[in-house]
């Protein structure tokens, strides 16, 4: 049987499967970085002087002069005067969306128990498992906890085959165990002092492949079923019990912190909107071809009022787009809760 080396998830598929790199080489590079990591505002602010940066080097490639543009056209409105309905009804439109998102927190009291009951036996069954008296209720440190569970049950199987005499059973055991091991010193290390709200406590959750783990676990108990002793037979169901717990509490606060983002989008959408709206009416009302007249570091100072006003028009856009960019790129890569791996992995072996 083939143990998965420890890590995170790879694109297009559920967290769990397995590609034979460590965490940093399926969550690392450039794109990752910028999909998940990069602080939304920054990313945003970074795109957003790109595009003025393009605006202004265009206007030095010998085109028709924007000032000449602009007086043709009589006003700079057949520039903005289109951002101001987009602005709005997009706007709208997210706020609305945010709005029913939210709703389903909304119920009659027999619901909110209902839930409040769900949840607390949730904590129980954990303290259970994990064999501590109280579960932490921070969202990081309870996944920590989870974690490093999996890690200490992992042990006791080790342990109760060391003497065994089947040397397949004891180098599967092994494998297994050190891909707990390393996977979850790699994800509690993340997760240490990850306070929720931020994005860490579900890029640490990410990296902790449990699907490939639940796998391993039950094809070692069918491939070496006639040499697990009952202490390694009991020792491995606890691994399990303790692995399913996992993908339920991921889901949850991944789902919480979908809402928190969207909520976060909706307000600064909203103070991006106000301004951008400002601006563009300014421009409308005040600006044209007459307006800022001189050359400021070999560019026309009306080029540089005008791209300034489109970056501002574009930043709801551009806001939105790096919000939602991490939000479906989590989503995707999560898709399958429980044993299920969505993409190509390192089993092919197991198959036929």
């Amino acid at each position: 049987m083939h143990i998965a080396s420890s890590g995170a998830t790879d694109d297009a598929s559920d967290d769990d499967s397995n590609t034979g790199g460590n965490a940093n080489n399926r969550l690392g590079g450039l794109r990752m970085w910028l999909l998940l990591r990069v602080d939304r505002l920054a990313l945003s602010g970074a795109i957003l002087a790109l595009i003025f940066v393009v605006l202004i080097g265009t206007s030095q490639f010998g085109f028709i002069p924007h000032r000449w543009i602009v007086d043709s056209q009589g006003s700079i409105a057949f520039i903005f005067s289109s951002f101001i309905g987009a602005i709005i009804t997009g706007t709208s439109i997210v706020v609305t969306i945010n709005q029913l998102v939210l709703s389903q927190e909304l119920g009659a009291i027999g619901d909110q128990r209902s839930r409040m009951e769900a949840a607390t036996s949730f904590r129980e069954e954990t303290e259970e498992t994990i064999s501590e008296e109280i579960s932490p209720p921070e969202p990081g440190a309870f996944l920590y906890e989870l974690v490093d569970g999996v890690q200490e049950r992992a042990g006791e199987l080790e342990s109760a085959v060391s003497e065994s005499r089947d040397e397949d059973l004891q180098t599967a055991i092994e494998e297994y165990t050190d891909d707990i091991r390393q996977n979850a010193q790699t994800v509690k290390d993340e997760l240490e002092g990850a306070q929720f709200g931020t994005f860490e406590v579900l890029w640490g959750a990410l990296q902790y492949n449990y699907s490939r783990k639940i796998y391993d676990a039950r094809s070692i108990q069918v491939d070496h079923a006639d040499s697990l002793s009952d202490e390694a037979e009991e020792n491995l169901e606890d691994v399990l019990s303790t692995l399913r717990l996992f993908a339920p509490a991921r889901e949850h606060f991944k789902t919480l912190y979908f809402q928190w983002e969207l909520i976060n989008l909706s307000r600064v959408l909203l103070y991006v909107a106000i301004s951008a709206l400002t601006v563009m009416g300014v421009l409308l009302m005040y600006v044209n071809a007459s307006s800022f007249p001189g050359v400021t570091l070999g560019v026309d100072n009306l080029v540089w009022a005008t791209s300034v006003g489109f970056v501002v028009g574009l930043s709801p856009f551009v806001l939105f787009t790096t919000y939602i960019l991490r939000i479906v790129t989590v989503a995707k890569r999560t898709l399958a809760m429980g044993p299920f791996i969505l993409r190509e992995s390192e089993r092919d072996e197991d198959l036929g």
